[in-house]
């Protein structure tokens, strides 16, 4: 049996790549080899820190450093130019939500890695938390019968701090937009896990209370699913001090299962951790609903002996690894990840057209960003 040992690179080392080089630190059959990004002196500070080498080139540091895996960290709208390179040298891709900020540039990172012939997904890391799996087996197994009816509610949170603590954070152009794009990817990919692939979609996006910035702080949207289903969207920034993210399901013979992915004053990658664990918040399965209380101690007990904000990145990667050794897809694939940016794009432009969107959506060309800015 063979012992692997990946080379991982780093590719964007601001804040939420810390992350990722603290999981992969922890990973046995995982080292970090080299780190790159946009900025040379983060690059060189960051690698520093993690004892690895920075380079100026993704491809140098791809062929050098032999790399098996880059995880893209850059924020979002250039996340295209190092996943592309790096594919081309011939590292599979990791890339942080989300897979892009445009549908054109995920649809360039998807065919880039198929013509490349390298493995690509998405960071969703909540999809490994325990009461989200414990509605993904229940669906599976029949027991809410068809899933008809899937809501989220995101009510979060975020300060005049946040948005200066990066300089690229609350524009159209450095940051692709704003909650749709940035927190609520998470909830988004957990909804479509659960309920399947979108027919239409009517939304709207509004920036209630962060005058400071450009892009939307809330957005909504009504769904209907190709399965008959129907659900809506809200996820906002706009609630001091954060409430909860809530990710609902209810099926044809009536029952309901949920999870709260979040709650109180949210995750914020290197400002604030995780202040309250996960936990099935509804699950109305017959014979299953006394089973709620036992499940959610157990998963709170979990939490207080992990990191969290580094545990669930472990696992992701961990699962990325093993589909490179045993040739499968990862859990988290690069069309799950389009499915993601097709459901916001689909909201921005509802809100410019006021019209719902048919799916599959296609590209739009112009600088109008999708109904996002005015041209």
């Amino acid at each position: 049996m063979r012992n692997w040992l990946h080379n991982i690179a780093i590719l964007g080392c601001g804040k939420v790549a810390h992350l990722h080089a603290r999981a992969v630190k922890n990973l046995p059959n995982a080292r970090l080899a080299g780190v790159w990004s946009r900025s040379r002196q983060t690059a060189n500070s960051f690698a520093e820190q993690y004892g690895v080498p920075a380079y100026n080139d993704v491809g140098e540091l791809v062929r050098k450093e032999q790399i098996d895996l880059a995880i893209i960290c850059t924020p979002h709208p250039f996340h295209l130019r190092p996943a592309v390179h790096a594919a081309l040298e011939g590292a599979n891709i990791l890339v942080e939500k989300p897979l892009a900020s445009t549908l054109e540039n995920a649809d360039k990172i998807i065919a880039t890695c198929r013509q490349a012939g390298v493995k690509l997904g998405v960071v969703s890391q909540r999809r490994w938390y325990e009461p989200v799996m414990r509605v993904k087996k229940a669906i599976d197994a029949g027991k809410i019968g068809k899933p008809l009816l899937g809501t989220v509610n995101m009510l979060g949170w975020r300060d005049r701090n946040y948005y200066d603590s990066d300089k690229w954070r609350g524009n159209w152009e450095t940051e692709g937009g704003g909650v749709l794009v940035n927190q609520a990817p998470h909830q988004l990919d957990i909804l479509l896990w659960f309920m399947g692939e979108i027919d239409e979609v009517y939304g709207l996006w509004r920036n209630l209370n962060h005058p400071y910035i450009e892009v939307e702080d809330t957005a909504l949207a009504i769904i209907k699913f190709r399965n008959g289903g129907i659900g809506s969207i809200i996820v906002s920034n706009s609630q001091k001090p954060g409430i909860y993210g809530k990710v609902q399901i209810h099926g044809e013979n009536g029952a309901s299962v949920g999870v709260q992915t979040d709650g109180g004053a949210m995750f914020i990658a290197g400002m604030k951790g995780i202040v309250e664990p996960p936990l099935n918040d509804i699950w109305t399965i017959p014979g299953e609903e006394e089973l709620v209380r036992e499940w959610n101690a157990e998963d709170a007990r979990h939490f207080s002996r992990i990191d969290p904000t580094v545990y669930y990145m472990e696992r992701q990667i961990e699962d990325f690894l093993l589909a490179l050794e045993e040739n499968r897809d990862p859990l988290v694939t690069g069309e799950d990840g389009r499915r993601t940016v097709e459901l916001f794009t689909a909201i921005y432009r509802s809100n410019r057209d006021n019209l719902p969107i048919k799916f599959p959506l296609g590209h739009e060309k112009g600088n109008e960003m999708d109904g996002r800015r005015k041209p």
